[in-house]
């Protein structure tokens, strides 16, 4: 399938896309004007209002898998997404009411702690260093999983609306994140993401409600998915009509256990200007993420009613791409696709920033260089961004790559390593330094070996079994250890 515009279309868009890349480089040197330390490229100096927090910590969460993994698994399982979206908006209730206020007064109050590896050293008093560094590890492995999916779907939108080779296209997109993560650190993501979040929102609210009205309204989408396939419409089957299994429900739920460890996000409410801000900030996050998440579900469903071919495997990703090109005229066109790369940029900005935080500040300065400058802690953060997406897009470089299974890997391992942890480190006292260690590295193990195997139980999804033999080994080593 290709898209419906001529040249003068395709040159309508390419200027919408240079228009809105200019702004955001823009933003990343209006940053680097208010950047001169180590905490101010990590965490903004802790300055983010309501608005940036919230906007921030959704559009970082959600990436380009909003606009192209949602849409795309919606497109090939129907009304099964629902599932998943419902345990999304749970897992980001939950991880707003219960992690953020406290983690921003608990990292400010164990030696301002800068990253998560940070805070844990701090609060269980890690004279080793070894929860640090085992912490930043796991940080840099999945990390860069994670900002290659963004990668990846940075590169089908390139190749897709301007037909380049997608190696290079996944090189492009990597480019402009690079340029302003490199620039203005924290400020510039926080800034940028809450263009990008707002740009996203309108881009999805714009092809829901105009394919809708294309659909003949929720009536006839239903009338065109029961025509196409009636088990579409049943979020109790799967796409063949079978009842979805326990193991099936129970995954897609599973998605909302990894909130509570995912560093990206928990870095937001780390650099909110207080805590008193975070109430205001979940109410309006937890709007725009269930508006946008019932969209981006809708737009796999009016994808199946109005496009005329039907899309296999990967390309089921492209669907917003191409009802955006089939619904409006080139100059709005390439506004709701500037919305996708608002998306890939958005997250693997908050991605590359927090994996070279744990270089800098947690392997650098905590493990190599304690005696290390400020000046050289920040570039030492601002080359491991360079570094990190260099191996990230070698990650990328596999054109049949799905956003989704990337994301969903890296989703799974953060969760299980840290969700645990965190969460109790923030209500139980008596969790030790051990039991810490213990869950974190249980949670890791877990995923990694789960995802190898297949069969029976093993086709659950790898979070679920990681955080529950997570959280199983800090109750129990925590409570061994404190008897000594």
């Amino acid at each position: 399938m290709q898209f419906a515009s001529g040249s003068g279309g395709g040159t309508a868009v390419a200027w919408t896309f240079l228009a809105y890349l200019a702004v955001m480089i823009g933003i990343g040197v209006a940053a680097w004007r208010r950047t001169s330390d180590l905490k101010d490229y990590i965490l903004g100096g802790r300055s983010l209002g309501r608005w940036v927090t919230a906007l921030s910590a959704q559009a970082s969460d959600m990436s380009g898998w909003l606009l192209l993994g949602l849409p795309g698994y919606a497109y090939l399982a129907g009304l099964e997404s629902a599932w998943l979206l419902t345990g999304l908006l749970g897992g980001t209730y939950l991880n707003w009411k219960l992690t953020a206020a406290r983690l921003r007064e608990a990292t400010e109050r164990y030696s301002d702690a800068l990253t998560l590896p940070d805070y844990l050293e701090a609060r269980f008093a890690d004279s080793s260093g070894l929860l640090r560094l085992v912490s930043a590890l796991i940080i840099l492995v999945f990390f860069t999983f994670y900002t290659s999916s963004g990668l990846v779907a940075g590169g089908k939108l390139f190749e897709t609306v301007f037909g380049l080779p997608y190696f290079w296209a996944v090189a492009a997109g990597g480019a402009v994140v690079v340029l302003y993560t490199f620039v203005g650190g924290f400020l510039a993501v926080s800034w940028t993401d809450l263009v990008q979040g707002l740009l996203m929102f309108g881009a999805l609210l714009a092809v829901t409600v105009l394919g809708l009205g294309e659909a003949n309204g929720p009536s006839g989408l239903a009338e065109s998915l029961t025509t196409a396939n009636p088990a579409l419409t049943n979020p109790l089957t799967d796409v063949a009509g079978e009842p979805l299994t326990a193991i099936a429900i129970m995954s897609l739920l599973g998605w909302g256990l990894g909130y509570f460890g995912q560093p990206h996000v928990l870095a937001r409410f780390m650099a909110a200007r207080s805590a008193a801000e975070i109430a205001p900030a979940r109410r309006i996050a937890m709007t725009w993420v269930t508006i946008a998440l019932v969209a981006g579900l809708l737009t796999g469903l009016i994808g199946i009613a109005l496009l005329p071919e039907p899309l296999q495997g990967a390309e089921s990703e492209k669907v917003f791409m191409y009802l955006a090109t089939l619904l409006f005229n080139p100059v709005i066109a390439g506004i709701c696709l500037a919305g996708i790369l608002a998306a890939v940029m958005s997250t693997a900005d908050s991605q590359l920033l927090v994996a070279s935080s744990a270089v800098a500040e947690d392997l650098w300065k905590g493990r190599l260089r304690p005696q290390a400058s400020a000046a050289e802690l920040l570039w030492v953060g601002r080359l491991s961004v360079i570094a990190i997406a260099g191996v990230a897009m070698l990650l990328a470089a596999d054109p049949d790559s799905k956003v989704l299974d990337l994301v969903a890997y890296a989703w799974a391992g953060f969760g299980a390593s840290f969700g645990p942890a965190i969460l109790l480190s923030l209500y139980w006292p008596s969790m030790t330094r051990a039991g810490a260690l213990a869950g974190i590295v249980t949670g890791g193990l877990t995923v990694v070996v789960w995802k190898g195997l297949e069969g029976g139980w093993f086709d659950l999804y790898e979070i679920v079994p990681g955080v529950l033999l997570s959280s199983l080994a800090i109750l129990v080593v925590s409570r061994l250890t404190a008897r000594r």
